[in-house]
């Protein structure tokens, strides 16, 4: 964590994407105040295609089947 005043943010404008990834946390102050933070952003998880989804499902049997197997237990 870093802290800087708004006159070194304005300094360190092009460079604060490097400064984000190095520190993870950035503190801007004003008359010794702390104003806002900066962190870098999070980053998203992969959404699992259809095909993944599908995979993970267990198999489905058909009404048919139930049904007989329902009898069957009669």
């Amino acid at each position: 964590m870093q802290q800087l005043s708004i006159r070194q943010m304005r300094n360190l404008l092009g460079k604060l994407d490097q400064l984000v990834e190095q520190e993870q946390e950035i503190i801007v102050i004003r008359h010794k105040q702390a104003i806002a933070r900066i962190l870098p952003m999070q980053t998203t998880k992969k959404r699992p295609s259809h095909r993944e989804l599908r995979q993970l499902m267990q198999p489905v049997t058909n009404s048919a089947e139930l049904i007989r197997a329902d009898r069957d237990e009669r």
